[in-house]
């Protein structure tokens, strides 16, 4: 374990533990067993290592998504993905806030980006097996605000007062909302979900167009996406 792993370990142990105020540069550089200066080399500032620890969280949580293997039904796939995200911010609250409760305006944290493709992955699944209502980002959106504000929500209750049933139903009326119950036949196949799905292909991959073509392209397939 290399200096910097081991002043990420001690911040997030004092996380978890007293929630970012317990995280002071003088509280880690003690439990790491470093010097001042060392931790300000290496993170600047105590933004700077909030931010290092953030990333330290997603890295954790995307290790428990990553490892949840794909299933023949990509919907389902999904509905797993929302109750592990929901579960990571119960039983890890103090990450769970820094990463989605105490973001900068304007600001995605980085290590949030690798979390969204992963999203962005199973609903291309969805929308490429004809059961995506709405456009892929835009179903992304959706699922990544609704399901950060069940999750804020359910850390903010007191523990013996969860309504973890909030969670279960607010998934399902998103996924009702964006999803088909199962794959249509293909007479039943609606215009914009045959873009949709198509708009899903072509963006793994595009090089049978040119750059112009290809967003010409693109924006046909999101007009025809947007019709009932």
């Amino acid at each position: 374990m290399d200096t910097r792993e081991r002043i990420l370990i001690a911040a997030a142990d004092l996380l978890a533990e007293g929630g970012a105020d317990a995280v002071s540069t003088r509280a880690v550089s003690a439990a790491a067993g470093v010097q001042a200066p060392t931790l300000y080399r290496l993170f600047g500032d105590k933004q700077g290592l909030l931010d290092a620890v953030t990333a330290y969280g997603f890295e954790r949580y995307l290790a428990d998504k990553q490892a949840m293997a794909a299933t023949e039904d990509p919907v389902e796939d999904l509905r797993r993905g929302w109750d592990l995200h929901v579960e990571f911010g119960l039983t890890h609250p103090s990450f769970y806030v820094l990463m989605y409760g105490a973001v900068r305006p304007g600001e995605r944290p980085s290590a949030a980006g690798e979390t969204y493709r992963v999203l962005l992955g199973m609903l291309g699944r969805v929308a490429r097996a004809g059961r995506l209502r709405v456009p892929v980002e835009q179903a992304a959106e959706m699922i990544q605000a609704t399901c950060a504000g069940v999750a804020l929500a359910l850390i903010s209750a007191p523990a013996d007062a969860r309504d973890m049933g909030l969670s279960t139903r607010t998934r399902d009326a998103v996924l009702a909302t964006l999803t088909t119950q199962s794959a249509p036949a293909n007479e039943e196949v609606s215009v914009s979900s045959r873009a949709i799905a198509l708009d899903a292909v072509l963006s793994r991959s595009s090089d049978a167009f040119t750059a112009a073509e290809f967003a010409l392209l693109r924006e046909w397939l999101a007009r025809l996406a947007s019709r009932p």
